[in-house]
């Protein structure tokens, strides 16, 4: 009987466990989504920036992309951390 309730206390502790790390793992998926929005946002504002750019330099006939590349690179530096950020969720989906 003894050994009834130890396996009883064993299992409800591995299933109290298992249920911790799933939402210890839920927890820091929505944060990485949740950081994938804000850069997916900020690339888009910087995406509408350059379009506004180059929109305002053809209107004065003076289109020169060099004015464009930092912003550029900012949104390739964002797409590396969306990047790292989906990586991240595929490793914890994996650890289960």
């Amino acid at each position: 009987m003894a050994d009834f309730f130890e396996d009883l206390g064993k299992r409800i502790s591995d299933v109290a466990n298992d249920i911790g790390k799933k939402t210890e793992d839920t927890l820091e998926i929505q944060k990485r989504r949740s950081d994938i929005r804000t850069l997916k946002r900020a690339s888009e504002r910087d995406l509408m920036d350059i379009g506004k750019m180059i929109y305002d330099k053809f209107r004065q006939g003076e289109i020169n992309d060099t004015d464009c590349i930092a912003l550029c690179e900012e949104i390739e530096k964002r797409g590396l951390q969306i990047e790292k950020q989906e990586e991240e969720i595929a490793r914890i989906r994996g650890e289960r």
